[in-house]
């Protein structure tokens, strides 16, 4: 155990025990966020479109509320193809002051789950350090969990993500906001940092695997980040090569993992077999356009990020502001964080130190604790199931393939649902990925009675025309290669849960070429 493992867990605890003095009121920091956002933008062409300094007098001179509704009735709510195409392409194309101050330097290809082309996100200096803020505030929070030894915090970090070798075109750089951030860490941190410069450059998906894996015996890590899928397979590649039972073997200090952008608890029990003994799970919510979410204390949900660079609007997730599509509707009612409820599913919008306004982000969170600000992920605005009124969230078919997991006592690697008509009615299809022995009909069974018991809606429609369930066992691999044959082999892309549209085409498409 040397001097400096005990410095930095010494550091990190006392910075954390401080942490829980430092407790913010809410409603106070979004004000004081949105006050500081439009200050910073009001000489933009955003801000003198929308009139940004008269919103700031109504900060000095109005009373309660007032600020927010003069923000609401000036500034109206954008997607990303509005806001791209009324300004962001503006700032791509090397124009200063379009939404946020100065040139855009970086933007942030994401195309996520969507069967859209990739979106190109603007990224500003200062939420490249609202980012790295808070990375720190979640590094500062291990001090909360116990059983990780001083040493510990001298090993590898190993975080998996896009490439830090970014296209240049003309004066801006783009690539996945990973490679951004990951190029853009800090000097002091880069001995910990794991794969190191060069293999984190490496725009090759499987060339970076295989490198990491081939140096992974030459490193001690301690903390690893990523898409839950990928590391899982790097994990089994690095156990397979090195003939060994489980990753701790090669990684004994391995104390931490951290992911973001999908529900952990389908991949948690496959996940577990790769390792030797338990370690900690911190959850993030990070997507292209911010840091939104970190999770700061062990065994709890992730608190919003109100301080930083981000102001929040939710907007109740049903079927008065959005259509079955999952598109919002013209009247649709916005509120502030003092008026959300307990249970209830928000779609997020945001506004940003990157130029983002009212932006409809496209997930959906319910709050968990309102006091503090915790929240979970439940989907998105439109990967949802609603055929016929039935209101299936991810959220609710995370947990049902959760159970499914513990009851039968078997690894889910991947799924995903289609919605169809079928013989005058309608019909879900579950694509279930896993190598395991299992009774298609008794899981497809389980699944309907735990989605009956979690959800109203759903039973109702079960009892009327959502009349046919079909079930499809599939090699995990097999959704593996389908995100590979759309060039989304990499840790930013995770595989649809729900299947419409184009999508849907494609992957039955596929599903008939190799079959």
């Amino acid at each position: 155990m040397t001097l400096l493992g005990k410095i930095l867990k010494r550091g990190i605890t006392i910075s954390s025990a401080a942490s829980k003095i430092r407790k913010i009121d809410p409603v106070k920091a979004q004000k004081k966020e949105l006050k500081r956002l439009l200050g910073r933008a009001k000489y933009t062409l955003f801000g003198i479109t929308f009139e940004f300094e008269k919103i700031l007098d109504v900060f000095f001179f109005g009373k309660n509320d007032a600020f927010y509704q003069s923000f609401k009735k000036n500034v109206p709510i954008y997607d990303y193809e509005k806001m791209y195409s009324d300004w962001w392409h503006l700032s791509r194309a090397g124009k200063a002051n379009v939404s946020w101050p100065g040139k855009i330097k970086y933007f942030a290809l994401s195309s996520g789950t969507s069967d859209a082309s990739s979106k190109a996100i603007p990224v500003s200096k200062a939420m490249v350090k609202a980012i790295q803020k808070t990375s720190v505030r979640q590094i500062i929070s291990l001090g909360k969990y116990e059983n990780i030894p001083s040493h510990v915090y001298e090993s590898g970090y190993l975080m998996i993500g896009g490439s830090t070798n970014l296209n240049q075109i003309d004066n801006h750089f783009e690539g996945d906001l990973s490679g951004i951030t990951t190029g853009k860490i800090p000097y002091w941190f880069k001995n910990f940092f794991k794969p190191g410069d060069k293999i984190a450059s490496e725009k090759n998906w499987s060339k970076k695997i295989d490198q990491i894996i081939d140096q992974s015996n030459n490193w001690d890590i301690g903390f690893i980040a990523g898409v839950p899928a990928w590391l899982q397979i790097m994990m089994e590649r690095i156990i397979e090569k090195n003939n060994i039972q489980n990753i701790h073997e090669i990684w004994p200090n391995l104390s931490v993992f951290a992911w973001g952008g999908v529900a952990f608890e389908p991949y948690k029990n496959s996940f577990e077999k790769l390792l030797g003994r338990p370690i900690h799970y911190v959850e993030t919510y990070m997507a292209s356009e911010g840091f939104l979410a970190v999770q700061l204390e062990p065994n709890s949900d992730m608190q919003l990020v109100l301080n930083n660079g981000i102001f929040f609007e939710f907007i109740v997730f049903n079927d008065t502001n959005f259509d079955q599509d999952g598109k919002l509707n013209f009247n649709a009612e916005t509120i502030m964080i003092q008026d959300v409820q307990l249970n209830t599913d928000y779609a997020l919008l945001i506004s940003t130190c990157s130029g983002t306004w009212r932006y409809l982000i496209g997930d959906t969170i319910k709050f968990t604790d309102i006091k503090n600000s915790k929240i979970k992920i439940t989907g998105r605005t439109k990967h949802f199931l609603s055929l016929c009124g039935e209101h299936l969230s991810i959220d609710n078919m995370n947990l049902a393939i959760e159970s499914a997991v513990n009851h039968f006592k078997i690894s889910i690697n991947e799924f995903a649902v289609a919605g169809l008509k079928h013989d005058n009615s309608f019909a879900h299809h579950w694509y279930i990925g896993t190598t395991e022995d299992i009774n298609k009909d008794e899981l497809i069974d389980f699944i309907d009675k735990k989605l009956c018991s979690l959800n109203d809606d759903y039973i109702t429609e079960r009892n009327h025309v959502l009349k046919n369930l079909f079930i499809t066992i599939l090699d995990p691999k097999v959704f593996i290669n389908w995100m590979k044959s759309k060039g989304k082999e990499g840790g930013q892309h995770k595989f649809p849960r729900v299947l419409k549209g184009k999508n849907l085409d494609e992957w039955t498409s596929y599903l008939t070429q190799i079959n």
